[in-house]
């Protein structure tokens, strides 16, 4: 997506699902897609926090009930909080956290809410690989056995994904433990893909890093620089 000031994401929402939903293709160029993932991966191996079935970074701090311990982020992902923050999608709140989870193909994530430590906005950057998100509805987020899979969405490497009113806080988001995904008719999003999708069609997996990028209303004025030697 170039540069534009006047940018106006009212055009990419996703239509046919409950409320609410933006996808943007493109949001980024390769460019910038390569000079990530080169930070990523450049970070320094204790950055890493490794799960039974991914791993993940955090910058900006851990948040917690008791408030986040602010960190400095370093300016090659700054510019990206600038650059959402310039969308207005967060009540004119800057975001000052960023989780980066890689997925492995085979990897994904059971279904889940982001939760009250955060401002119920999520702004997610798909990186490296696409993935296929599906939301789902369930009597609570701990009855995940007998959820109903509503919808899907399938995000494209370099695309934003927006998630605001019902699908921040009431459907839950989670991506299957598989290798190739099925874009079945349950993927709402397709008609706004920039790649040749074809309905029907089976799209294999590599890996992926998501930038999951929100707002921690709650933090200390203490503010960690860390790696800054004085």
């Amino acid at each position: 997506m170039s540069e534009n000031k006047s940018f106006s994401i009212d055009h990419c929402i996703v239509q046919n699902v409950p409320p609410t939903a933006y996808y943007i293709p493109n949001y980024i160029s390769e460019k910038e897609e390569t000079s990530l993932i080169t930070n990523i991966y450049s970070a320094p191996k204790p950055k890493w926090t490794q799960l039974s079935n991914r791993r993940l970074q955090n910058w900006g701090g851990i948040p917690h009930t008791n408030g986040m311990i602010a960190e400095t982020i370093p300016s090659w992902l700054d510019d990206y909080l600038d650059k959402i923050h310039a969308l207005n999608v967060m009540d004119g709140k800057r975001p000052n956290h960023v989780l980066v989870n890689e997925y492995q193909p085979g990897q994904g994530i059971m279904p889940h809410l982001d939760g009250s430590l955060f401002h119920p906005t999520i702004t997610t950057l798909s990186i490296g690989s696409h993935i296929v998100l599906k939301f789902v509805e369930t009597s609570s987020e701990e009855d995940i056995k007998t959820s109903n899979h509503v919808f899907s969405l399938l995000l494209e490497p370099r695309s934003l994904l927006i998630l605001q009113d019902q699908l921040f806080s009431y459907y839950l988001h989670c991506i299957d433990d598989i290798t190739d995904d099925v874009l079945d008719d349950t993927v709402a999003n397709l008609n706004m893909c920039s790649g040749p999708y074809v309905r029907g069609s089976v799209a294999r997996r590599d890996t992926r890093l998501s930038l999951t990028i929100r707002h921690v209303p709650k933090t200390t004025s203490f503010k960690l620089n860390i790696g800054n030697k004085r």
